[in-house]
């Protein structure tokens, strides 16, 4: 990993890049979605402050455990003159973040025993169909494959009850 001399308070895009293992188009559109910041010098060329290093690892970590950008980015707006997160940020925000995690997981625990259910149809409509429509709660107001849009199926074939716009369809799952 490349070291930067103690005595650079400023990095490039290039060596925030090399020192954080994120490529230099995520870091820029890191900054575009408000996550991390820069300066531009008189030759408009961005300067990152070297806590950003910190900012980069806090986003990247939250991003590997599943954690959307912009509740990232609205976890470091909570930080007062937006400083960069420390040890005792990171802990409140990952309690904060548990349960929404734990429900992902178990969602994705449903999802991985029930995924060999849908292999025999194909279709992912079958009125118990436990991913695409639990409880079939769709099954009451339309009826019929959902993996194509309804505006792709050909005049004549929708089925009745089918709402007419394709939107609505695909909204309902």
């Amino acid at each position: 990993m490349p070291q930067i001399p103690e005595k650079i308070h400023e990095l490039t895009v290039g060596q925030l890049s090399a020192r954080s293992g994120a490529a230099v188009s995520a870091l820029h559109f890191y900054e575009a979605k408000g996550l991390i910041s820069s300066r531009r010098t008189s030759g408009n060329q961005r300067r990152y402050g070297r806590d950003t290093l910190r900012r980069v690892a806090f986003v990247r970590a939250a991003q590997r455990v599943g954690i959307p950008l912009a509740t990232i980015r609205e976890a470091l707006a909570e930080l007062p003159e937006e400083r960069t997160p420390n040890r005792d940020d990171w802990a409140r925000l990952s309690r904060a973040w548990r349960s929404e995690l734990d429900e992902r997981i178990s969602r994705l625990g449903r999802l991985r025993d029930h995924l060999t259910d849908c292999i025999a149809c194909g279709c992912l409509s079958m009125e118990t169909c436990v991913l695409s429509n639990p409880g079939d709660v769709v099954g009451d107001r339309i009826t019929g494959s959902r993996l194509l849009p309804e505006s792709r199926v050909p005049k004549g074939l929708k089925a009745p009850g089918a709402p007419e716009d394709p939107e609505e369809g695909l909204a309902a799952l």
